[in-house]
């Protein structure tokens, strides 16, 4: 009756240990994701070149309270997981950094014709060829696609970084698009979710 007892009492304890380890198991760092994207964006699309990364040791008032109470249940290591950035500066993403970047030039004079326009996915679209010239629009179409294509190798490079699974992708690429339409320059056409184009 006693050994009973004691594994009743155990099962709890058990139960809580099972919980703690599946909340970190499935933490998706979104704000430090969210954070990344934007200095991202500014670096390889800005106008006004890089800013500076915001101070680490910002606050975000609530978020903080509940990493104190996650940290004290489930231990400090987690909390101070929740608050650190994530890993953008792998040789692979700098590469891409790089490529998006030096890029940037000559999608730009599409987008600011509006042949060019943001996807709601973050991904660019051909909208219309109307006014170019036949070598222009088999550029154009180069230059759309290799884009995409560097933009969600950048996005996989980042889970894989952080060691996120791979159905995170989509999220990041979700946060991403958030930024790439946000950042959009005054008169480029942005796509909502919806589907339906708009000038900025």
């Amino acid at each position: 009756m006693q050994t009973k007892m004691k594994t009743y009492s155990v099962i709890p304890f058990l139960l809580f240990i099972l919980v703690a380890c599946v909340t970190i198991n499935i933490y998706f760092p979104a704000a430090a994701v969210e954070k990344a994207a934007d200095q991202i964006v500014q670096e390889t699309w800005g106008d006004n070149g890089a800013q500076p990364v915001p101070d680490k040791q910002e606050k975000q008032g609530l978020l903080n309270y509940w990493n104190r109470v996650a940290g004290f249940i489930i231990g400090p290591s987690t909390a101070h997981a929740q608050e650190a950035d994530i890993n953008v500066t792998t040789p692979a993403i700098r590469a891409l950094k790089g490529t998006i970047a030096d890029r940037a030039g000559s999608i730009k004079p599409y987008m600011d014709t509006g042949n060019v326009g943001i996807g709601g996915n973050g991904l660019l679209v051909v909208r219309t060829t109307d006014g170019l010239s036949l070598k222009d629009k088999a550029a154009v179409t180069r230059l759309v696609d290799a884009e995409n294509k560097d933009r969600m190798a950048l996005y996989r490079e980042i889970a894989e970084a952080n060691g996120f699974s791979p159905d995170r992708i989509a999220d990041i690429q979700r946060i991403f698009a958030a930024s790439w339409i946000k950042q959009a320059r005054g008169g480029w056409w942005v796509q909502s979710e919806g589907g339906a184009w708009s000038q900025r």
